[in-house]
């Protein structure tokens, strides 16, 4: 697929996804002559008590949902990553990951992995940058009256504005 086709208009969505098993941040954004637009954002969120199993299906079925709505380009997803203080959080992350990409293939969906730390520095200029700096930049650059909540929906927002602007700019 070339980065900027979609079939009938000159817009190009791409749909950003901040994995979580407990929430799941996403965020629609579509890009086209002027400034990039969001066109929906939110969080999918599955209860802390549920399964394993039973939270699974349901963040797949929440999301294939939102796929199938949103009608995304593409999808981009904030890479795995893993830290020896949280090695749990790399685990639960990697089976959030796996639904998104199972769902995403099901329906022929190309998949853009975003590191977390290139997304923060494109937009705060810090590799590091905390949840509350990354609210406020994405804040700022949408013109938004409030800071996106929870944090993973402004997550969620840069990943798809990181992935759109490099997809754009071939």
């Amino acid at each position: 697929m070339a980065d900027m086709e979609r079939t009938g208009t000159s817009k190009f969505r791409v749909l950003g996804i901040d994995p979580g098993l407990h929430i799941t941040g996403y965020a629609a954004v579509d890009f086209g002559s002027g400034q990039p637009v969001i066109v929906e954002a939110g969080a999918l969120r599955t209860s802390v008590d549920a399964d394993m199993p039973d939270r699974i299906r349901q963040l797949f079925d929440d999301l294939t949902e939102i796929l199938a709505e949103l009608k995304p380009d593409m999808v981009a997803v904030e890479q795995l990553y893993a830290h020896y203080k949280h090695p749990r959080t790399a685990i639960l992350m990697g089976h959030a990951r796996g639904v998104i990409m199972l769902a995403c293939q099901q329906i022929g969906l190309a998949i853009r992995n975003m590191p977390a730390t290139n997304v923060k520095k494109s937009l705060t200029g810090n590799g590091h940058a905390s949840k509350l700096q990354m609210q406020r930049a994405i804040q700022m650059v949408f013109k938004l009256s409030e800071l996106p909540n929870p944090p993973d929906v402004a997550d969620a927002m840069a990943i798809a504005l990181c992935a759109g602007r490099h997809a754009t700019d071939k």
